[in-house]
């Protein structure tokens, strides 16, 4: 797989590489994190093992999940005894690198307990993450950790932990983490675009600015090719439906099929059920291996056989089922490497309809144009950014309302984050004078 990188990607790949250093790669929407952790995967000379969240993320990297990967338990881990068979401890004690993609939904317990289950395993309590090199990839200004359902876990976590973010577990401080902040947006080429989108970022939005977001999305969306970012699924479910009913012709459905363990209906990367029309707009869900479309392409379905055509941009492909594999680590004592081995498949077409797609499931894709609904408001930090930084230019948004300073707020705990390592950045500055600094500021 052959992915050209950019200075500023190959020079943290390199960093990633040739060091032994923990590392957390950051920076903007569009800036090129997926890209460079896909060419990380195919080029690494290290023995290293990708693991993510949530199902969908770890599929979507070619990884395993942590807790599938660690053997944890679900919720609170906390102080708990740690239990490790010898396969885990194999697995842990074959590993140089380890990388956590979606990092900003990691908790800061679940990381503490990473950090114990490799020092446990690998016999190395002083070191952390047991010695194992960690590399981050994710931004706090996108995605945030769940909460804790249970009162009484989030009454644990206010009393052991500053939030539940990832930068507040205990082994953060001591691993010392060198940040990386990738800068170069390849996803907005307009200069004026990007400075609204780093105002809306930084929740640092004047009324002129608003003002301009507000005038540009109050314009009548076009009937066709163009899909609608919403805040819930219920507005996203409603606005497929009613537009696949309002096309004529019958529909026709294609059934996933399910090899050996997939997990639940929560992890599917693509409808188990997919219901089509000549006419319906759809999106893609997968990079084309001849790159004919890519993740996030949108679509008009034109033909229904034992394939769907579908046409985008006035040239029409066919599309037939590919598969989705799950992955899992194994060690292989013969040969002493970590290998993958697949534990179960989904196969179906790589479609979605797509009059509408959340606003979370948008994450990591690009679109044209789009329109942003967040219904009566947005409900969590950095929703808003997420939805807008979707977009190719200014010249593609449209709001479904106008957007609200209610709309525009960044969680307390990241901008807390964002002040300490800009002064952290700004002392080793003048510490070291005209020395190279380790630690880079995430402040744009």
């Amino acid at each position: 797989m052959t992915l050209h990188l950019t200075p500023e990607q190959q020079g943290v790949f390199d960093a990633i590489e040739g060091t032994r250093d923990h590392l957390f790669v950051t920076g903007r929407a569009g800036t090129g994190k997926s890209t460079l952790l896909n060419h990380l995967s195919w080029h690494t000379s290290k023995q290293l093992v990708i693991c993510a969240p949530t199902g969908v993320a770890a599929l979507n990297v070619g990884g395993q999940t942590i807790h599938s990967l660690f053997k944890l338990p679900i919720g609170i881990i906390g102080n708990q005894p740690i239990e490790q068979n010898r396969e885990v401890k194999k697995l842990l004690n074959t590993i140089d690198t380890l990388v956590i993609d979606e990092i900003s939904m990691v908790s800061g317990d679940l990381l503490d307990a990473m950090d114990r289950s490799l020092r446990q395993a690998r016999q190395r309590k002083s070191e952390a993450f047991g010695g194992v090199q960690v590399v981050m990839f994710g931004d706090p200004f996108q995605l945030a950790p769940v909460p804790p359902s249970d009162p009484e876990e989030r009454a644990w976590m206010r009393d052991n932990y500053k939030s539940t973010w990832f930068f507040d577990a205990h082994v953060w401080r001591e691993a010392e983490m060198r940040i990386h902040t990738l800068r170069e947006i390849h996803r907005q080429h307009d200069d004026e675009f990007r400075n609204l989108l780093t105002a809306v970022r930084y929740g640092n939005v004047t009324e002129a600015m608003a003002n301009r977001l507000n005038e540009v999305g109050s314009r009548t969306p076009p009937r066709d090719g163009i899909i609608t970012l919403a805040s819930k699924n219920a507005t996203v479910s409603r606005i497929n439906a009613r537009e696949l009913e309002r096309l004529p012709g019958q529909s026709m459905s294609a059934a996933a099929e399910i090899n050996g363990d997939f997990g639940n209906a929560r992890t599917y990367p693509a409808e188990l059920e997919l219901e089509l029309k000549i006419g319906a707009q759809v999106m893609f869900l997968r990079n084309d291996t001849d790159s004919r479309w890519v993740n996030g392409s949108v679509g008009e379905v034109t033909k229904i056989d034992r394939t769907v055509h579908v046409e985008i941009d006035g040239e029409e492909h066919e599309v037939e089922p590919i598969v989705w594999e799950k992955l899992k680590y194994s060690y292989d004592a013969d040969t002493k490497e970590l290998s993958r081995e697949v534990v179960g498949e989904f196969h179906q077409f790589p479609l979605r309809l797509a009059w509408a797609v959340t606003i979370h499931k948008s994450q990591g894709k690009t679109y044209d144009r789009a329109v942003v609904d967040l219904g009566a408001r947005a409900f969590s930090p950095g929703q808003t950014y997420v939805a807008l930084s979707r977009i190719r230019s200014l010249e593609g948004l449209y709001l479904s309302r106008p957007l609200q300073p209610r709309d525009i707020f960044v969680d307390a705990d990241v901008m807390r984050f964002m002040n300490e390592v800009a002064e952290a950045n700004r002392v080793a500055k003048l510490a070291a004078a005209k020395a190279p600094v380790a630690t880079e500021s995430l402040a744009e």
